[in-house]
């Protein structure tokens, strides 16, 4: 909506917003599963209901039997993204290509970087495509997250890389994009208009990201890897066929 129509992203708009929605719901207008809501979390083991649904779900697994499609890519890659209600939607460009999308929600704490330097240090060559807003709190977000990553990383063989995919001020100005002045009591060095990244249509974001990935992907290697997948799979499918239970 901030994208498409200009609506308004501020936080009386917003509960205007999340109000009328709520009461769409109620009244039956809007379907409840037409609106996704990341607050909640259910932590629970997983259960089978008899040996046939162990079998079933076996040959669900062989069936979407998938390799890491960055295994045989040279550098690995990753979409981070400040607002985690767009992750959803950037995942469904990187998804092709096994690319995880990371999102962070605000200034992201310590302990989530380091363990992400953790999990950098195990590539030989790492770059992150970094989605957020052009104001004091997205540039800082950005800086402070390329910082102490690399900080977490002095003494790994990684060659890590992080690069402002978007809103940059070329996309202001290219895309013509709705501007505000950032806030009078926000005292960060910051230069220009801010932008939020929900300006951005999300046709035209996701076109950014995908010629982001396809200009670093490898597609021989990948098709190659594809086609190996495909031959796993039947094979798994075969060998699924011939499993039964006999109490």
């Amino acid at each position: 909506m901030v994208g498409a129509h200009g609506y308004a992203k501020d936080e009386k708009a917003y509960d205007r917003l999340c109000e009328t929605l709520n009461k769409a719901r109620r009244a039956k207008m809007i379907p409840f599963k037409q609106i996704r809501d990341d607050g909640f979390s259910e932590l629970q083991e997983s259960y089978f209901d008899s040996p046939q649904s162990f079998i079933e779900a076996v040959r669900y697994s062989a069936e979407n039997y998938k390799l890491d499609p960055q295994r045989v890519q040279p550098v690995r890659l990753y979409v981070w993204c400040e607002a985690a209600g767009m992750s959803n939607q950037l995942e469904q460009v990187s998804k092709p290509y096994g690319v995880p999308v990371l999102s962070s929600g605000g200034f992201d704490s310590l302990t989530v970087k380091y363990d992400l330097a953790d999990k950098f240090k195990q590539h030989g060559a790492v770059k992150i495509f970094h989605i957020g807003d052009h104001d004091p709190s997205g540039v800082h977000i950005y800086g402070s997250l390329d910082e102490d990553v690399k900080a977490f990383m002095v003494g790994s063989d990684t060659n890590i890389e992080f690069t402002r995919l978007a809103v940059t001020p070329e996309h202001i100005e290219q895309y013509n994009l709705p501007t505000a002045p950032p806030k009078a009591t926000d005292k960060r060095s910051f230069e220009g208009q801010t932008v939020q990244a929900e300006a951005l249509p999300p046709d035209i974001l996701c076109g950014i990201l995908a010629d982001a990935l396809q200009a670093e992907i490898d597609l021989e290697a990948k098709a190659e890897l594809e086609a190996k997948e495909a031959h796993e799979r039947n094979k798994l499918l075969q060998w699924t066929n011939t499993i039964s239970f006999n109490q």
